[in-house]
């Protein structure tokens, strides 16, 4: 009796674990065996799409909340990278419902009533499908060499602490940790900061999530971390520099580390943010002008984006970072908007100036794109593309004009992105069969053009159309391989 009684409780015990088990498959990701993709625990690929909703947990309420997550989930984005200790005065400044996340400014001593607000979006997010890239704190928490509202309220002692209890309340969440928030490691006080924050967070919550870092803009967080066996992936800020930045470099730079980690774009530059914001705009001078001749109405709209001597960032740089990113060995890629990250209402204080509320920008062109970037390379295995520029025939451009070109491991298909229309001349023997080649319509998610060519020799192609604005990701399928135009 005693051993059959015990036979119950072992087999009991086992189907809860295989139960448990299954239940946190779709609740996290892990590194696929290449390192060079995330998928979750069953082996299926991930494919990250992000948004970055800095303030999201700070400035919206629940209902806005719901509308900002459920068309996001409709853009086709997977993760929403959101900071639980904002940017924008967020130790002191209530969210919503007037809660701050510390007593006292103490991170040992968290607010649940703030906390509980962070649940509510986060059980939201996952009831969409949709994965939290959750950043514990922006970096203006902890001693940086570029401060921010802060206040500085991070030591070893209290980060640990603060991550063991978010670790704990998240364990079970779809989450991903992003530590950083904008800042570099400042020296080695600072670092062993994190590494404690860190130690907390996998305490808390057992090691079931992937850990990376968001640093300041124009590096990476292999610079300064790559060989911590806590940062699980590298991510980049490409920044807010210029158009057709070359976001490829830090692909191209992350791809040869060893060891050998996955890497993803975290901060691009954002739809309807100033090229070089920090340089071109003069908020003083524009503040202090009179009402009919500031580029800033009443209500602090951006009414002239003329102030900004290369204008703004548009969806076409949504589309050309987010092509070059890709097929640069990136296995993801995050989008953002200028009044998004902040939550921007009109009447507000602001960051940045903006040329809309959130709610206007939720809908803008280049957040449109995302879904059907995420409709080509779900249409094909994404994970099997290798970087390849070799498939161009002669010397490729930098610039606005430059090309890329990715290949799949078993030379099944081939995507070159065109960023200006241009003509391109094709190596087609890079596969080993005849060839199905189409065009994808970066803009509107069609094809047309498919046609059958010989894999031998060099082929010219040219898109549709050419020009600013005018991308086209030309589509080179073995035809042997049954692949589907779109």
């Amino acid at each position: 009796m005693m051993a059959k009684r015990l036979l119950f409780i072992c087999m009991a015990a086992f189907f809860l674990a295989a139960c448990q088990n299954n239940a946190d498959t779709s609740r996290s990701l892990i590194v696929s065996g290449n390192n060079k993709y995330l998928t979750y625990p069953d082996g299926t690929p991930f494919l990250w799409i992000g948004d970055t909703a800095w303030e999201l947990f700070h400035k919206l309420d629940r209902e806005e909340a719901i509308e900002y997550l459920e068309n996001r989930a409709e853009k086709g984005i997977s993760v929403i990278q959101a900071v639980v200790l904002a940017e924008m005065d967020g130790l002191r400044l209530p969210n919503a419902y007037g809660e701050v996340p510390f007593i006292d400014l103490d991170p040992t001593q968290p607010n649940e009533a703030y906390f509980e607000h962070v649940d509510f979006i986060v059980d939201k997010a996952e009831s969409l499908g949709l994965f939290i890239g959750m950043l514990p704190t922006w970096g203006d928490k902890i001693h940086s060499e570029h401060p921010g509202s802060g206040p500085v309220v991070f030591n070893k002692e209290n980060a640990q602490i603060y991550g063991e209890y978010l670790g704990k309340r998240y364990r079970d969440k779809p989450i991903v940790w992003i530590l950083g928030g904008d800042r570099n490691i400042a020296n080695m006080e600072v670092l062993e900061i994190w590494r404690s924050m860190v130690a907390g967070l996998e305490a808390g919550d057992g090691e079931r999530h992937l850990v990376t870092y968001h640093p300041r803009g124009a590096t990476s967080s292999s610079w300064y971390l790559h060989n911590e066996d806590w940062l699980d992936f590298n991510m980049y800020q490409s920044g807010h520099t210029r158009h057709y930045s070359d976001v490829y470099r830090f692909a191209e730079h992350d791809a040869l580390l060893f060891p050998r980690k996955p890497f993803t774009e975290g901060e691009p530059a954002y739809e309807d943010i100033g090229v070089s914001f920090w340089t071109n705009w003069n908020i003083a001078k524009a503040e202090s002008a009179s009402d009919t001749v500031s580029p800033i109405d009443h209500t602090g709209v951006l009414r002239d984006p003329s102030v900004y001597k290369e204008g703004l960032f548009t969806d076409a740089d949504v589309r050309v970072h987010g092509y070059w990113n890709f097929l640069a060995g990136s296995f993801g890629y995050t989008y953002g908007n200028n009044a998004i990250w902040q939550m921007w209402e009109p009447g507000t204080p602001y960051a940045i100036p903006c040329t809309m509320s959130w709610r206007e920008a939720m809908d803008r062109p280049g957040a449109d794109d995302l879904r059907h970037m995420r409709k080509l390379f779900e249409s094909r295995p994404f994970y099997k593309l290798i970087p390849d520029q070799s498939v161009i025939y002669g010397p490729v451009p930098g610039g606005r004009e430059h090309i890329r070109a990715a290949i799949a491991d078993d030379k099944t298909f081939m995507l070159v992105y065109l960023s200006v229309g241009q003509t391109v001349k094709v190596n087609m023997e890079k596969l080993d069969h005849p060839v199905n080649a189409w065009w994808y319509d970066t803009r509107e998610g069609t094809s047309s053009g498919a046609d059958e060519y010989a894999n031998e020799g060099i082929r010219e192609f040219t898109p549709p159309t050419s020009g600013t604005g005018q991308d086209w990701m030309l589509v080179l399928d073995d035809a042997t391989a049954e692949l589907d135009t779109l």
